[in-house]
């Protein structure tokens, strides 16, 4: 597991394929700039485009996630964060819910 972004994976996955770091980008929505600061290890990728860059690389989202620095969620891997949101809006929903009950009694 790599403990930083191992640019030199990803252009050497690149390279075999015939892409650039432009077009990587692209599809991942991703601007110039981030791609750089992501190859730089100066900005994480998001699962989202975890998804993007193993699909554009013909890698399993795992290794790309791995290359990318040991903290990259995967795809379908939620963070404790967003975890504890989901939770949250769980019992938001409910507590409307025994609101919206309680206004019609």
């Amino acid at each position: 597991m790599a403990l930083f972004f191992d640019a030199e994976w990803f252009d050497a996955r690149l390279a075999e394929r015939g892409l650039s770091r432009r077009v990587l980008a692209a599809a991942a929505g991703m601007s110039e700039a981030d791609i750089n600061l992501a190859f730089k290890d100066q900005r994480e990728l998001s699962a989202g485009e975890v998804g993007v860059f193993a699909e554009l690389l013909g890698v399993d989202a795992r290794e790309v996630a791995d290359r990318a620095g040991i903290s990259t969620p995967t795809p379908g891997q939620a963070s404790p964060v967003d975890e504890r949101l989901a939770a949250l809006e769980r019992r938001v929903a409910a507590l409307e819910a025994e609101l919206a009950r309680l206004r019609r009694v």
